[in-house]
């Protein structure tokens, strides 16, 4: 089989050759497909700490396979460690970041015929995605799995209650974290890490059942080994990652989301990788197939007693799959070469406690609602199957605030009160910038038994109750949440999708022409992803335009709207 290098001009081609010599590559293997092993690996990130091990069986099958395996690495942020901080403004757009280095190594270089990336965790499976899509090279995803817990996801939830109540000292919680995050591997919870490694077999592009493999098991092991080894087929095969991402196969993806409650990340996510294929995903869609798709695997944040590690024994993706059945495009291509429909024949669900059936769902609806009204006219997003019945309909007084970080100051100053609306603004893609998780507000808010949360930032895939975030458009684009004040009335109605502010269109007018300028400090890497960073509700994907230059981008100031 031919390959690229052999399509090269002969004297580049012998260059190029010896500069693969000097790598220590095989000059007798070069005549073979190549396959680029995009890893992620690196010793700060629980999820992808482990790659290197997994890139090593991932190479001894393209190897086996007849094809000539070549690893580079890119970057991999860990939102558990960004969270709370100004570092969370970069997690976002290292999304981008991890797209663009891939494309630049695999296109740098033009010797690759197929391609395989490694990762685990919140922004880099979507960034290796959008990689995928945007160079569609046959290949596929390989997942880190996920980290055992040792004890329920309530232990650890009551031990950081116990903390931010004082009833509980650093080391203490150091000790009863690490038997909920003992060792490599995504964190045991449905956050974005475990759902997006979910919709990545979803989509059609990880072999079957291994988004919740344990980290390092022989299991997964051994399916690290028999990617590698598929990779080389589908290079043979032709098949590419444009004939697997479909619309329909999206369709999928978002199906299983709402099923499963998972991330609201996955909002911004699969839009971006759509993007990249030419394919639109608005929210609108989201909350059309959340009425029709019912909410059936109960796993934590959604309940406080199953992991992942729980819904893996329960039968896995393929089991849930398999259980939505006429609700997907079963006759969608998979990275194996074969439809849905036949990769999940044979599944079945082991425990029916934690994949319900479609006649008894945990709720008729799926996990995620799409919240619309003046306060959010392009929409909001709310993980429903995380909010007590009891919370579904709320009215209460607007608390405001600029930054997680003033919010946080008023929160210890004693400020916020029970029934309170809180507002934190000014947290969107251009207005962090960067989009922080606002994870930390919620767990505080967790405190009282009846409080709201709303907000242009976004929030972890571990968040619960009544927030609300991704509003668009943001503030720093002028959307109504800019112009909140203290005292509001704010109505949120989960059955009717409604997120109204109970200001009048002539007052909200009268505050628009009396805004001041608002400005935040920012790195040149977040002003230049604030300058060219789309809405929530298109992804918050870098979109860049004829004439844009990012050379415009020099002051230490983004200007984001008003104040």
């Amino acid at each position: 089989m031919s390959n690229r290098i052999s399509t090269i001009s002969p004297f580049t081609r012998a260059i190029l050759k010896a500069h693969l010599c000097s790598c220590g590559v095989d000059y007798s293997k070069m005549d073979k497909p190549v396959i680029a092993v995009a890893n992620s690996w690196n010793e700060i990130v629980p999820g992808h700490v482990h790659l290197r091990q997994l890139a090593d069986r991932v190479k001894a099958g393209i190897e086996a396979a007849g094809g000539l395996a070549l690893e580079f690495n890119t970057i991999a942020v860990c939102d558990g460690i960004a969270q709370g901080h100004e570092g969370m403004k970069y997690s976002l757009p290292s999304r981008e970041i991890v797209a663009d280095s891939v494309e630049t190594m695999v296109k740098a270089h033009g010797i690759f015929d197929g391609m395989v990336v490694l990762s685990s965790c919140d922004k880099i499976v979507p960034g290796m995605l959008m990689a995928a899509a945007r160079l569609n090279l046959p290949g596929l995803v390989v997942l880190g799995g996920v980290m055992p817990n040792h004890i329920k996801p309530k232990e650890s939830k009551a031990a950081r209650r116990a903390f931010l109540d004082g009833k509980l000292d650093e080391k203490g919680l150091v000790e009863v974290t690490n038997q909920y995050y003992p060792g490599p591997g995504a964190c045991p919870f449905l956050g974005t890490a475990n759902t997006m490694q979910g919709l990545s077999e979803a989509l059609g592009m990880a072999m079957p059942n291994t988004s919740w493999m344990q980290a390092l098991s022989d299991e997964q092991l051994d399916a690290a080994e028999a990617a590698g080894r598929q990779a080389v087929e589908l290079v043979k095969k032709g098949i590419t990652p444009s004939q697997i991402m479909t619309r329909e196969a999206f369709e999928n993806a978002i199906s299983v989301l709402l099923a499963m409650g998972g991330s609201l990340n996955a909002c911004l996510h699969l839009p971006a990788i759509a993007h990249e294929l030419g394919i639109e995903l608005p929210m609108t869609l989201f909350d059309d197939i959340s009425r029709r798709v019912p909410f059936l695997a109960g796993v934590t944040p959604n309940n406080q007693e199953y992991t992942t590690n729980d819904l893996q024994r329960a039968g896995g993706m393929k089991a849930l799959m398999k259980e939505l059945g006429g609700l997907l495009h079963t006759g969608a291509l998979t990275v194996t070469g074969d439809i849905v429909e036949n990769n999940i024949a044979d599944a079945e669900v082991l425990d029916r406690d934690v994949i319900r059936t479609l006649e008894e769902p945990l709720d008729k609806e799926g996990g995620v609602a799409v919240l619309v009204g003046n306060l959010a006219a392009d929409g909001a997003l709310i993980k429903q199957s995380a909010v007590a019945p009891e919370l579904r309909s709320f009215t209460g007084p607007a608390k405001v605030f600029n930054s997680e970080e003033a919010f946080s100051d008023a929160y210890e100053a004693g400020l916020i009160e029970e029934g309170d609306a809180v507002v934190i603004r000014y947290e969107g893609p251009k207005g962090g910038p960067g989009m922080r998780e606002l994870h930390r507000c919620t767990e505080i808010l967790g405190k009282f038994k009846r409080a709201a949360l709303v907000t242009d930032g976004r929030f972890s895939g571990a968040t619960s109750g009544l927030s609300i975030g991704y509003a668009s458009p943001e503030a720093a684009e002028g959307g109504t949440i800019a112009l909140v004040q203290d005292g509001d009335l704010i109505e949120i109605d989960i059955a009717t999708r409604k997120l109204q502010l109970h200001v009048s269109d002539e007052e909200l007018a009268k505050r628009a022409k009396h805004l001041e300028e608002f400005k935040v400090e920012a790195s040149k890497l977040l002003r230049l992803y604030a300058q060219h960073a789309s809405s929530a509700s298109k992804g918050g994907v870098r979109v860049v335009s004829e004439g844009n230059s990012e050379s415009q981008v020099s002051k230490e100031e983004v200007t984001v709207c008003q104040k």
